[in-house]
């Protein structure tokens, strides 16, 4: 790849503050220094429009099935693996519940970059390997215990939400990790803000009905009525802290969930908004 993409945008290196980088390696509760996470934006990479980044810059789009040009994708995956410096596990979301180890996807896909594993959450404790989910309004979830001894991710639309995917993968880094849930930190990376996440009656119904009674009220206050009967704004992050904090971890082990990939148009790429759009990831790992 040359100093300039194919449509002359700069092809600038990727640069740390392209990312986004979870606080957790600080304060009383802080995590292992052996853990490292982050999650990517639009920027840094060398896509064209549609998938391009703020300003005319070249856009950071890893999603190989988004129609961007496969070469370009895989340079742009190329920039974000050597900004980890160890090999990421790239997995192919499809809104279900499935979790892989992430060693094991890395050796599946090895010798074929555009390969990938169809799962919607990666877990791992061995040290040098990414578990990595990719997203463009849906809510990725980062997972480590405090000793640093096992991490994940998870991919969390609403459909994976309701399904369990957040509680299965905390349940397996815990396992994992020799751990009590209590002891495990997640960080909710960017996803569809509470002002834009209109759903129907459907989406209402998937939290609302399997909940207990006594739980009922915090789920349906997640859920913020719109004049047009039947709609509704969803707090995707408020329903992810809930059900967190039903699988054990504790509320003030739980971080980020402050961004907005819709409104945020010139940080995130955001299906909602655009439909033919790129991918970020969320990624985190064991130091060697």
């Amino acid at each position: 790849m040359s100093e300039t993409s194919r449509a002359g945008f700069s092809a600038r290196p990727l640069r740390h503050d392209d990312c986004l980088w979870p606080d957790w390696s600080s304060g009383p509760a802080a995590v292992s220094k052996r853990v490292h996470a982050f999650a990517t934006t639009r920027n840094g990479g060398v896509s064209e429009a549609p998938y391009g980044g703020a300003k005319g810059e070249g856009g950071l789009n890893l999603g190989l099935h988004t129609g961007d040009v496969l070469d370009t994708v895989l340079e742009n995956r190329r920039r974000v693996v050597a900004l980890t410096g160890v090999s990421v596990a790239w997995l192919e979301q499809v809104h279900g519940v499935d979790i892989e180890d992430a060693a094991e996807v890395i050796d599946r896909c090895a010798g074929s970059p555009s390969s990938t594993v169809k799962a919607d959450a990666a877990v791992t404790d061995r040290p040098g390997v990414v578990c990595a989910v990719m997203v463009a309004d849906c809510l990725p979830v980062l997972f480590c215990d405090t000793a640093g001894r096992a991490v994940g991710a998870a991919h969390a639309g609403w459909r994976g939400l309701a399904g369990g995917i957040v509680e299965k993968t905390a349940m397996r880094v815990a396992s994992l990790a020799g751990a009590r849930m209590e002891t495990l930190h997640a960080w909710l990376g960017p996803a569809i803000g509470p002002s834009a996440f209109e759903v129907g009656e459907d989406v209402l119904d998937a939290f609302v009905s399997p909940a207990s009674p006594a739980h009922r009220d915090a789920v349906m206050a997640a859920f913020a009525p719109r004049e047009q009967k039947h709609k509704y704004l969803a707090d995707i992050y408020a329903l992810a802290r809930l059900r967190l904090e039903l699988a054990g971890v504790a509320p003030q082990h739980v971080h980020g969930g402050t961004h907005c990939t819709v409104t945020e148009a010139e940080r995130f790429f955001s299906y909602r908004r655009e439909r033919t759009t790129g991918r970020m990831a969320a990624m985190i790992w064991l130091a060697n």
